[in-house]
């Protein structure tokens, strides 16, 4: 069922599927777009297709790399690579969305960590919200706090968790202080449930 499309995919035409991004982990991805050359712009590519599912209209879903994508959005970088692992565009729009749903394949769960229904994730790459706490995750597997886990959305599970212990005025604050917190927060036995944990210094799962 699997199948390639061709780099000549627009940007602009990728719907996510997932509410929220950390826009300062767009930022990065912006300013490193930004600073390569034509090389290494392409190796960037390489390193990022993006896995998508092909729904209703035959419009391309991506359920992952948001923040890469919304990044190549916002520096007009025109078109990417996109890897297609199921075509659903039989499927109508209300069995689509359930199938996602049910295969971990979408995430809808706004910038405050709260459940929404299925049709409230936007349509557009534009539209994805910031939430802070995913930004903070982001920081925190630079930091070694945790490992980056290959489990669907695990970036959330840990924002979440860390919406529950940092305030918000903290984050707004003092990023790097909160990111500091987070990594005591990380490492400690209340954590040891979540994607790529890394206890007190273990390897991660």
């Amino acid at each position: 069922m699997s199948e390639n499309l061709p780099i000549g995919i627009p940007i602009d035409d990728l719907r996510p599927t997932q509410m929220s991004v950390g826009l300062r982990e767009v930022e990065m991805k912006r300013r490193r777009w930004r600073e390569a050359d034509a090389d290494g712009r392409a190796r960037l590519l390489r390193r990022h297709v993006i896995p998508a599912v092909i729904g209703p209209k035959h419009r391309p879903y991506i359920v992952d790399h948001h923040h890469f994508a919304r990044a190549l959005l916002e520096e007009e970088a025109g078109h990417v690579a996109v890897y297609v692992l199921a075509n659903l565009s039989r499927l109508s729009k209300e069995e689509f969305w359930t199938y996602l749903d049910n295969s971990g394949w979408c995430h809808s769960y706004d910038a405050d960590g709260k459940r929404c229904g299925l049709d409230a994730i936007p349509k557009h790459l534009s539209d994805l919200a910031d939430d802070p706490y995913r930004s903070l995750v982001g920081a925190l597997i630079r930091r070694g706090g945790c490992a980056k886990s290959g489990r669907p959305y695990a970036e959330f599970l840990w924002a979440d968790f860390l919406r529950r212990r940092i305030p918000a005025k903290l984050l707004k604050r003092d990023f790097d202080g909160a990111v500091d917190k987070a990594m005591a927060i990380a490492r400690s036995e209340d954590a040891d449930s979540l994607p790529g944990w890394c206890g007190d210094g273990g390897d991660g799962l």
